[in-house]
């Protein structure tokens, strides 16, 4: 293609976004939408689709108008088209009135390029009558697989783009852009634009540098703490939880475990979301723990990492969720950690009310968790596209599982599809095939077909992976809605002719499969024991030294996990139960050369990365405590504004405590207790082997409440052990 219009395109690409020349089919999209023509544009996530409108938004006179489902993801590409010099705006419900105004005549006066809108301000009255008045080149629907509800992220309000369009009274060509959408979504789209002869660019959805990965769910927080810690220390990476609670607590783990994280769910304010998601940019966070609210558009391509602690909603959105890795083309991981639980908790998540078609969307996550096939094969079939071999480059191709002759088990699959008629779904042809006398198949009298009742000997879930892996071979097709019935290709009508052996794969079963988490190496009881003696000697040596008990050091479980683990670092240590940076620090030294001493004596490996720090369940709550204890807000006070009782507020500051944070509770103690009582109970704690409130309440037999002993001794172990 050598008009005049692409030549400018290709000189605008070198010269505002800095490349030599286009990639994929963005060259021949440009063209077609320079050209007048509708254009649909399938590339995958970094694949290049916003310059296909970017350009062409530069090429021609006029503003183009840029449909997008999200304020964040508008914010995000006009800050970048700024950055290049180009001007972009965007409008949507937040902007004050008159910096609304103030764009809309900046448009008029044809100095925006790029016009950013939200599809629910199109049909607003001002709206169109503001975009009769301007120049418009061309409209662009980025994400346009918001407007089928069998997308993975569908906007109602994008139904209304194509009745909006028609208001303009003018033929306004379209370019609908989309990252993910399967044959179902594809057609979908193209409809309700009313642009079916619109000409289609696809590219590959292979995302060939991606690394798939699934795990049994057994101990999540762990594995996801040595995931990071062994494989991308340091790296950026997203991490997706279906619970904004669940992002919360699995933030917090991580940064205990020395990762840098911030949570990100649409429950935080704008402002706190937007400097999680900028921190994130910047490095200043290596982690992002989210919602599928988060990653929409955004522009980092150093993400190294992407982990599903939940099983996705669908494959769309495992598809999109996973393609933010590896942007740049460098090798990148993605890990699912799946439990069938998951899976059955995913209805009662959906925000709108179960349906087949919500069904169909889990089981075919569930079919891509269990199966034995090729990952990648699985994904892109998903997606219409064939792949063909193995990737090597997934779990199941680098530790496939058992593979079996299927021949005679895929022929007494296609016979009996073939004697219903091609009619039915999976549901009705694994009872058929199982001999289930179901009201459905008597009332067709299938019961008394030949093939009823031929695979009574295998399992239903071993019939549901035959039909699962009949589709990957080509030899069936089903459309993607539940009860779509399964049919005979070509290819399938030939097996059954012929004497051509196939051979599949054995399913993944979590529920049995599942390995026993990595247990340190085994080291012999004689040496366990010697550095467990010589630590707590250590300990007894140092809190003589200082004048303190030998529990406000270190406790007897902290020095058991360390002559365990036997780490030999501050960060090692750190990661210990009870010990925090600062104690680590404060104490630390002379352990960790005893530790190293001991391991470089027996020839014993450290096995820190096999401790995993634990979040305190009302984590929550921490920055609140503190900041009131510092402004001296009464703890009475305090519980009632976070609806906790006494004895659970007083729980959670000795668990701020116990993790090295100073507190002065001076100003509450004093109002209870007299300095004489105060110093009674400071003296017992200091004389005490355990600082065990039992002990405690045993000595003074009803002279102070439970409570009085417990603020006291947080008033003695902020001020000796932290």
């Amino acid at each position: 293609m050598n008009s005049p219009s692409i030549a400018i395109a290709r000189k605008k690409l070198g010269e505002v976004f800095g490349y030599s020349g286009f990639r994929f089919l963005q060259e021949a999209a440009i063209g077609n939408l320079l050209e007048g023509k509708n254009t649909f544009v399938l590339m995958p996530t970094g694949g290049g689709k916003s310059l296909c409108y970017q350009i062409p938004a530069l090429v021609q006179p006029g503003v183009a108008i840029v449909i997008s489902p999200l304020i964040a993801l508008m914010k995000n590409q006009v800050d970048h088209l700024r950055t290049l010099g180009i001007e972009a705006c965007c409008l949507n419900s937040t902007l004050p009135k008159r910096l609304a105004n103030q764009i809309k005549q900046q448009t008029l006066e044809g100095r925006v390029k790029l016009l950013y809108v939200a599809p629910e301000s199109l049909t607003k009255e001002d709206t169109i009558s503001f975009l009769k008045q301007t120049r418009i080149s061309f409209i662009a629907i980025d994400e346009a697989h918001c407007i089928s509800d069998w997308g993975h992220d569908f906007r109602p309000e994008y139904r209304n783009i194509r009745s909006a369009i028609e208001t303009q009274g003018r033929k306004l060509p379209i370019i609908a852009l989309t990252a993910t959408a399967t044959p179902r979504v594809q057609k979908d789209i193209l409809k309700n634009l009313e642009m079916e002869k619109a000409q289609v660019f696809q590219s590959s959805f292979n995302r060939a540098n991606l690394c798939y990965e699934i795990q049994s769910k057994v101990e999540p927080e762990k594995q996801l703490v040595k995931f990071i810690h062994r494989h991308h220390p340091g790296a950026s990476g997203i991490v997706y939880c279906q619970s904004r609670k669940k992002v919360e607590e699995m933030a917090d783990i991580l940064n205990l475990n020395g990762i840098r994280a911030a949570p990100y769910h649409a429950g935080l304010e704008a402002k706190v979301r937007t400097q999680n998601q900028d921190a994130f940019l910047n490095r200043a966070v290596d982690v992002v723990v989210a919602t599928i609210a988060f990653g929409m558009g955004i522009d980092k391509p150093d993400v190294r990492f992407v982990v599903h602690h939940d099983a996705p909603g669908s494959l769309e959105g495992y598809y999109q969720e996973t393609g933010r890795a590896g942007r740049d083309g460098q090798p990148s991981t993605c890990l699912m950690l799946y439990s069938a639980k998951d899976v059955a908790k995913l209805a009662r998540f959906s925000q709108r009310a179960y349906t087949d078609k919500d069904k169909t969307l889990i089981e075919h996550v569930e079919q891509y968790a269990v199966s034995g096939v090729c990952r990648r094969k699985q994904l892109l079939h998903y997606f219409g596209e064939t792949f063909n071999g193995v990737c090597r480059h997934c779990d199941n191709c680098l530790k496939p599982t058992e593979s079996y002759a299927a021949a005679d088990f895929v022929r007494t699959l296609l016979t009996a599809i073939g004697q219903v008629k091609e009619r039915f779904g999976i549901e009705h042809i694994v009872q058929f095939l199982q001999g289930e006398k179901t009201p459905h198949i008597k009332s067709y009298a299938h019961d008394a077909l030949s093939a009823f009742g031929t695979g009574r000997a295998h399992s239903i879930d071993f019939w549901r992976s035959m039909v699962y892996q009949s589709l990957l071979h080509g030899l069936l097709h089903k459309e993607v809605s539940h009860a779509a019935p399964l049919l005979l290709t070509e290819a399938g009508k030939a097996f059954l002719l012929g004497a051509e052996e196939v051979h599949f794969q054995k399913d993944r079963v979590y529920e049995t499969d599942i390995k026993a988490p990595v247990k340190p190496q085994k080291e012999s009881t004689a040496h366990k024991e010697v550095l467990l003696t010589h630590l707590k000697n250590l300990r007894n040596h140092t809190a003589q030294d200082r004048g303190i008990p030998a529990y406000t050091v270190f406790r007897d479980d902290a020095i058991e996990e360390m002559a365990l683990v036997c780490p030999t670092t501050p960060e090692m240590l750190s990661r210990i139960g009870g010990v925090s940076m600062s104690k680590a620090r404060k104490f630390g030294v002379p352990f960790l050369q005893a530790i190293q001493a001991h391991v470089e004596t027996h020839g014993i490996l450290p096995k820190s990365e096999f401790l995993v720090k634990s979040s305190a369940k009302q984590s929550k709550n921490k920055v609140y405590i503190i900041q009131q204890i510092d402004r001296k807000t009464d703890l009475e006070e305090m519980a009632a504004a976070r609806s906790l009782s006494m004895e659970e507020l007083i729980k959670e500051i000795e668990q701020l405590c116990y993790a090295g944070t100073k507190l002065n509770l001076d100003y509450y103690i004093n109002t209870i207790l007299s300095r004489e009582q105060q110093q009674i109970v400071y003296d017992h704690f200091m004389r005490s082997d355990t600082g065990r409130i039992q002990h405690a309440k045993d000595e003074f037999k009803g002279e102070f409440e439970e409570e009085e002993l417990r603020l006291v001794r947080i008033k003695f172990l902020s001020e000796v052990a932290n």
